[in-house]
């Protein structure tokens, strides 16, 4: 009977157990054994040995099913009907067994057997899919995820083809290997999931998991119906599991987005800042890639996250406005303290070229995202504050030494040029003219009002005696300067007019020498700026 088991003439062998079998449950019956239990337990044991010896037969055929390149057609059915038989054999289980024979006449099982065997089967292909460390290939799970897709999927087509033709319809074959199937990859994927792995592999299960296993890449394929259904397979991982793998997907995204944003800035200082790089204008504005680089890793890593459900984008959207808020306050940190450190000719254009990425940052988050962008605002806001005073106090730095010399005997004899204090200011704030608006304008109104302001404070303040001629000079010399100083202010975009009389005012009242003519001057000034002193 054994070699007929391993030629594996399983109905032949079945038959001469059943035969067996008969035979000592008759000899049990008729008390045989009475007075020699110990034969009847040895007889009864050889019937069990034998039987197992078949279920193993039986596993091993269902196992070699998907291991052998081929499919034995008549195995297969051989394996079917001798499941029916025994099923036949032993219908039930009430037959009365007497000491020391339980396991005779008793069913065997062996479509549980079978449908356990197809469980195993699966469980080895799963197994057996190619998977590399992440010392041999850095994207080692990209690879085998395709692995299982690439030859399960020739397994299950496997099984259509060529399997299912073999089972009666009542086996369901292809049902019964999906599920196993499926059974095994979950218990594959749990085991995956309590790996340490790194942001870009939790993100590949996550998508292999939510758009891949069950789409036209895999289970869904075209090739595969109608006979393969996923509809009813349960979730591939518990909710506990998927929960915990979107969270340590996240944890994990903290770190990356934070690391994407320091080498923005990285690259701003070393190949900007430090090499004095001017910015592109691009359409009369100064250009920064700042903008479009932050947008462009919120928005893939917030169009990625939704893609595997809509409650992830939107914690990575919140995870992304966090870091930004970090990084934006850090930038302008580094950005006061690199402009505050020296004096460079780059400072006022990327001033302008920040100032201009920042309101495209906003508009854009707003529309792309439809965020609040209340915080920003307010970050944002401080910083464009702290660079404007920066802006400020640089120009007064290049503007004191030139505004100290009005009215000292060089400036008097001519020996300054008239446009000198224009020129300085005009050198200076020229970047304004590249900033989007209102901001830029709003700027060169202030710079225009602060230079104004500080040329007659430099002229009320001085206690210098001045004759009558040299009183006439300086009249001219002044109004000279401040057509020159307002018509380059004007051109630059300062709609100021309202400055434009000041400096002549305080002119016409040094160059005249009559009293009631100064009384009336003053009276002039006076009205025009009643917070003249």
């Amino acid at each position: 009977i054994n070699e007929l088991i391993q030629k594996r003439q399983l109905l032949e062998a079945f038959a001469s157990i059943k035969y067996l079998e008969d035979e000592t449950i008759a000899e049990r019956n008729d008390e045989k054994y009475k007075d020699n239990p110990q034969e009847l337990m040895r007889k009864s044991k050889d019937v069990d040995l034998l039987y197992n010896s078949i279920t193993n037969a039986i596993q091993s055929i269902v196992v070699g099913t998907l291991e052998c390149p081929t499919v034995e057609d008549t195995m297969l059915t051989s394996l079917v009907t001798l499941i029916a038989l025994e099923e036949a054999a032993h219908p039930n289980t009430s037959n009365a067994a007497g000491p020391g024979s339980d396991l005779l006449g008793t069913p065997r099982k062996w479509r549980e057997e079978w449908r356990k065997a197809v469980n195993e089967s699966t469980r080895k292909r799963v197994q057996r899919v190619p998977m590399a460390s992440k010392e041999e290939e850095s994207s080692w799970l990209d690879s085998h995820l395709h692995f299982l897709q690439k030859y399960l999927g020739e397994d299950l087509l496997k099984i259509k083809l060529l399997v299912k033709k073999s089972y009666p319809e009542e086996y369901q074959v292809c049902d019964v290997y999906v599920e196993a199937f499926h059974k095994a990859i979950a218990s594959h994927l749990q085991y995956l999931s309590q790996r340490p792995l790194e942001f870009n592999e939790l993100y590949t299960l996550l998508d292999w998991v939510a758009n891949i296993y069950r789409s036209e890449l895999f289970l869904g394929h075209p090739d595969l119906k109608p006979e393969f259904k996923t509809e009813n397979l349960s979730l591939l991982l518990t909710p506990a599991d998927w929960d915990k793998l979107k969270n340590d997907y996240i944890t994990s995204a903290k770190g990356k987005i934070k690391s994407y944003f320091g080498n923005i800035l990285r690259l701003e200082v070393t190949e900007k800042w430090e090499k004095e790089v001017h910015p592109e204008v691009k359409e009369n504005l100064y250009h920064s890639s700042l903008s479009f680089d932050i947008q462009t890793i919120i928005g893939e890593h917030v169009k990625i996250s939704g893609a595997i459900s809509k409650s992830l984008g939107t914690k990575m959207l919140e995870l992304c406005l966090e870091e930004l808020h970090e990084f934006i306050q850090r930038f302008g940190e580094d950005f006061v303290v690199w402009s505050t450190a020296q004096d460079s000719p780059i400072f006022a254009p990327y001033f302008a070229a920040y100032i201009n990425s920042f309101h495209d940052l906003m508009s854009g988050l707003e529309t792309a995202f439809e965020v609040n962008i209340e915080e920003l605002q307010k970050i944002l806001a401080a910083l464009t504050r702290n660079f404007t005073n920066i802006f400020l106090n640089k120009l007064r730095a290049k503007t004191q030494p030139l505004l100290k010399k009005i009215l000292t005997k060089d400036w008097i004899l001519a020996t300054e040029r008239p446009d000198s204090l224009a020129s300085a200011v005009s050198q200076f704030s020229e970047p304004l003219q590249h900033m989007r608006e209102p901001m830029g304008q709003e700027l060169l109104r202030d710079i225009h009002k602060y230079v104004v302001r500080e040329y007659i404070t430099e002229v009320i303040k001085s206690r210098r005696k001045i004759n009558k001629e040299a009183r006439q000079q300086v009249s001219e010399k002044m109004n000279q300067e401040a057509r020159i100083l307002n018509n380059t202010l004007i051109d630059q975009g300062s709609d100021s007019n309202w400055l434009l009389p000041a400096i002549h005012h305080i002119a016409n009242i040094i160059g005249e020498k009559k009293k009631d003519k100064i009384k009336e001057c003053v009276k002039e000034l006076c009205q025009d700026y009643p917070d003249i002193k």
